[in-house]
């Protein structure tokens, strides 16, 4: 799978602040790529040097094969967080005003908007003025204007804000079909479960730096710590041993924290040769959120 977005050595500072220092990654084409970090990492300068709303000061980003300063903002689709909607404009001239500005005619986008707005279950906003719209259902909206002109990348930031579990799901499953048809998400958000929900892989800023670049799978299993969940048919009584140490005990269920040196298969047989009826017995990852909190706390006080 080859790269659709390089960042390489890219650095911008506003004044004295060093906004984003020598920060490198690749995001790989047709990929849902989290772009994670606390407050005043650097993810909106990022998120703003690819919009080309600034530029860096130094380093370069590739997109698509160009340089971003050579491509056109109609292959980008960018879905901020704070809403930037003409609050006096009703839905449908809205929707056809921002087409028409990334190119479509009159005629393809009132088609494109049908078909969103059908998909979306609001065929009934077009002539609602967007003032009169909840927060949820300007969200929706703005979905649309985003997506409209098929982007190959698709940055959204909270996409999910302001609406209710019905319209999150409805939302989430239309990433999924975006992406399925070939389209690269940048999500941007502060929900971990999302993330990991959600996301292939991530990168996690803080500072202005790279602090973590990968696969969620991979650095979930980099971060390990061979803690296992253990269940019985039965009330069992379990001690710590040569082989583990028990963490926590919840009804029938155990957590233990393996010893380096301990195989999982020892430890099987040590509850069988006990006469334990072992029902489960599954290993237990660090979450994203417990990971994002340990590197971030690591480098603010390296």
């Amino acid at each position: 799978m080859s790269d659709i977005m390089i960042f390489r050595d890219v650095q911008k500072n506003f004044g004295d602040v060093q906004a984003l220092q020598n920060v490198s990654f690749t995001i790989p084409g047709n990929t849902i790529f989290g772009l994670l970090g606390p407050n005043g990492a650097g993810k909106t300068t990022l998120i703003r040097i690819i919009t080309k709303i600034f530029m860096a000061d130094s380093g370069e980003v590739i997109f698509d094969g160009k340089n971003i300063r050579n491509y056109q903002h109609a292959s980008i689709g960018y879905m901020p967080e704070e809403k930037g909607m003409y609050k006096k404009m009703k839905v449908g001239e809205h929707l056809i005003y921002l087409a028409r500005l990334k190119g479509l005619t009159k005629k393809v986008a009132i088609e494109k908007i049908t078909y969103w707005l059908e998909k979306l279950n609001a065929q009934e906003w077009w002539n609602k003025k967007i003032e009169d719209l909840s927060k949820g259902m300007q969200q929706k909206v703005q979905f649309i204007s985003t997506v409209i002109h098929e982007p190959k990348l698709l940055i959204l930031d909270e996409p999910f804000s302001g609406l209710d579990p019905v319209n999150a799901e409805l939302i989430k499953n239309e990433i999924y079909n975006l992406n399925q048809q070939g389209t690269t998400i940048l999500f941007s958000t502060h929900r971990m479960e999302q993330v990991e929900e959600i996301c292939d892989s991530i990168v996690l800023i803080n500072q202005g730096n790279v602090v973590i670049h990968g696969k969620v799978k991979e650095i979930k299993n980099r971060f390990r710590e061979n803690k296992y969940v253990i269940g019985f048919e039965n009330e069992a009584v379990v001690a710590s041993s040569s082989l583990f140490e028990v963490i926590n005990k919840n009804e029938n269920n155990y957590i233990i924290q393996l010893h380096a040196d301990a195989k999982r298969n020892a430890v099987l047989n040590y509850f069988i040769d006990a006469g334990n009826e072992i029902i489960h017995f599954e290993e237990l990852y660090p979450s994203l959120n417990d990971i994002f909190i340990k590197l971030v706390n690591a480098d603010n006080h390296a």
